[in-house]
């Protein structure tokens, strides 16, 4: 296992990246960039990965983003494990790595940057709506990281991104559509623990009875799934009624939403036998016309399990 280079200067790693993907010898080579805020877990080696088996050259970012924190408190206790973050990176084939402090990112943070990227309408919704310029954080360092990670032409950009953050990933796909932004945006499942919940680096934060009080969105998710799929009704509001009394479970939103607009789908919306979703159009302030997309919704949870706001969510099917 051979560690990669862990460069911390943006000109640094611009060039440390030229010379590898010259060194490859490929006419058209894929990069593939898995973005990342450390404290990594199995589900971050998933990333690198699915990076891997489809990239000539694997790289990756550790950054705790300062910009993406509503809450001073939280970005502090955000978990930093720089030293087990390389470790794996290198255990699962990363050639190189870009780890730089806040002031290179954002010089004379916290006044600045004084430009930044914003993820308008969409990045107002559901966690954008909880947590105010949330995604405007995330849009600005991945727009810089994009800036300073992409490789000279004619290599490809590939970035990996994991499906637990939904609406992350969905803005993220459109800013680089809206803007032009030189990377494909991949996305790989959520993957889960034994007991379906969902992996995140906060959960290093709870403790196991905590764990076990938090599995409880995973299951009301899994519930509305498994409905869709028998052709039930969702009975979204009764579920929603009983995780928000479930122990340890603070809820803050269980929706469902269009995938790509994050716009919310009528809670009323059933998946009938012969598995066609009808709604009431107009029934949801910007809701879908016509109920739930043909190509199925989106479920969002948020919630609060102890010191650590957790989100969740899981596609629920049209067919």
């Amino acid at each position: 296992m051979t560690t990669p280079p862990v460069l911390t200067d943006s000109d640094a790693f611009r060039a440390a990246l030229a010379a590898a993907v010259s060194d490859l010898g490929i006419e058209q080579p894929i990069v593939g960039l898995v973005p990342t805020m450390g404290a990594l877990h199995s589900g971050h080696a998933a990333l690198v990965d699915a990076a891997r088996a489809e990239s000539d050259l694997v790289i990756a970012s550790i950054f705790v983003n300062p910009l993406q924190f509503n809450d001073a408190a939280d970005y502090a206790a955000y978990p930093r494990s720089m030293a087990d973050d390389v470790a794996l990176l290198a255990a699962h084939g990363v050639d190189l790595v870009f780890a730089p402090d806040v002031q290179h990112m954002y010089p004379g943070y916290p006044d600045g940057p004084l430009i930044r990227v914003s993820a308008g309408e969409l990045g107002r919704r559901w966690e954008g709506a909880s947590r105010p310029g949330h995604f405007d954080g995330v849009v600005t360092v991945v727009a810089k990281l994009f800036s300073i990670m992409a490789p000279p032409a004619p290599a490809r950009l590939q970035a990996w991104f994991g499906e637990k953050d939904a609406e992350q990933v969905a803005i993220v796909s459109r800013l680089t559509r809206d803007l032009s932004l030189p990377a494909e945006i991949r996305a790989l499942p959520t993957v889960r623990d034994d007991g379906g919940l969902a992996l995140s680096s906060r959960n290093q934060r709870l403790s196991e009875a905590q764990l076990d009080d938090a599995r409880a969105i995973s299951r009301t998710l899994s519930a509305l799934r498994s409905r869709a799929r028998e052709g039930l009704p969702l009975e979204l509001d009764r579920l929603r009624a009983e995780l928000a009394e479930a122990p340890g479970v603070e809820l803050d939103y269980l929706v469902l939403v269009d995938p790509s607009t994050l716009r919310e789908v009528s809670p009323h919306d059933v998946l009938t036998a012969e598995g066609v979703f009808h709604g009431v159009p107009g029934s949801v302030p910007g809701g879908v016309s016509g109920g739930v997309p043909s190509g199925g919704a989106l479920a969002l949870a948020a919630a609060q399990v102890g010191p650590v706001r957790l989100i969740d969510n899981m596609p629920i099917p049209a067919a």
